[in-house]
């Protein structure tokens, strides 16, 4: 799907987002476009695999150079924390997920990835009960409304948190001046829950994974970062042997409604605004290793974890 398939509302908003440039991205001449595009779904896995990996934030980096901040940041990394795991879940906050019956078969994984503020309570049938990790965007820290500091929601499964940056991911820069308080929030949060363990993604990540969907993508995306549902997919690939993503790419239960816990409805949600959102999902589609089937009855994709693929011979 393309941009000129939108909407005129969300063509409007797109060409909006794609002008603006917060972050002083630099869309560097790689070879994007019509060869990109033909990549397989193998190469673009093993694309990532070899262009990136989860790299967490550490107390010896820049300005976190300090014992004051030695004593908050973990010291194992998230792949030593979690230990191996085969068979893993990332479950969309989409609200296609609505009546979906899939609570059993999400919990029979390994491991669950849920994103900012998803309940479980009152909607297992459809999103399950587990949640081994839990990806936070820093407006949801930052936000009130979510009670951060004191949720119970937030003190389940390891929490891995993210804010952009500048494209450069210049550390110092962005310890000065967040997109929200971050650091702010992740210090009172550490105080409050010592022995919760909590993560901040480096901000490289986002951003070499947004140099990968704009190479391979046939028009210029939004300059903003790829959304949390898109660093979880990577974030799971890289430390599972297969990866369930569910409702991020909609089965026929797609619906505007935002996000299954909630009453707000809009197109956004699904096909991208601040996001490169549609084009993400164009990538997932591309990489999928399951069938259509799944996809358009249950909205789940299936991929393979890094670790697991053989690329010596992906064309990339």
């Amino acid at each position: 799907m393309s941009s000129t398939q939108l909407n005129k509302r969300l063509q409007k908003v797109f060409l909006n987002y794609r002008a603006m440039n917060k972050y002083n991205v630099v869309q560097r001449d790689r070879g994007w476009g019509s060869n990109r595009a033909q990549l397989a779904g193998h190469e673009l896995l093993c694309m990532l695999k070899e262009r990136t990996n989860v790299e967490t934030l550490q107390s010896h980096q820049g300005p976190l150079d300090v014992v004051d901040w030695a004593k908050y940041l973990p010291v194992q990394n998230l792949s030593e924390e979690l230990g191996p795991l085969k068979n893993c879940a990332v479950v969309s906050s989409a609200g296609s997920i609505q009546r979906s019956s899939l609570g059993k078969e999400i919990d029979s994984h390994d491991a669950v990835l849920r994103f900012n503020g998803a309940p479980v309570l009152r909607y297992a049938d459809d999103v399950g009960k587990k949640t081994t990790l839990r990806l936070i965007n820093s407006q949801v820290m930052a936000s009130e409304n979510h009670k951060f500091l004191d949720n119970p929601l937030y003190t389940s499964g390891i929490l891995v948190a993210w804010d952009p940056a500048p494209y450069y991911a210049n550390l110092s820069e962005w310890f000065k001046k967040p997109d929200y308080p971050i650091f702010k929030r992740y210090k009172e949060y550490r105080q409050r829950h010592p022995n919760q363990p909590f993560y901040i993604l480096h901000p490289q990540v986002q951003w070499r994974l947004w140099d990968i969907i704009q190479e391979n993508t046939e028009e210029r995306i939004q300059r903003n970062p790829p959304s949390s549902g898109f660093l979880g997919t990577f974030l799971m690939l890289s430390l599972c042997d297969l990866v369930h993503v569910y409702e991020y790419l909609p089965s026929r239960r797609q619906t505007d409604l935002c996000h299954y816990y909630e009453k707000f409805h809009d197109a956004a949600c699904t096909l991208g605004a601040y996001h490169p959102l549609l084009f993400e999902k164009n990538l997932v589609k591309r990489m999928n290793q399951g069938s259509d089937l799944d996809i358009i009855l249950h909205g789940k994709v299936t991929l393979h974890g890094f670790r697991t693929l053989n690329c010596s011979r992906a064309s990339i």
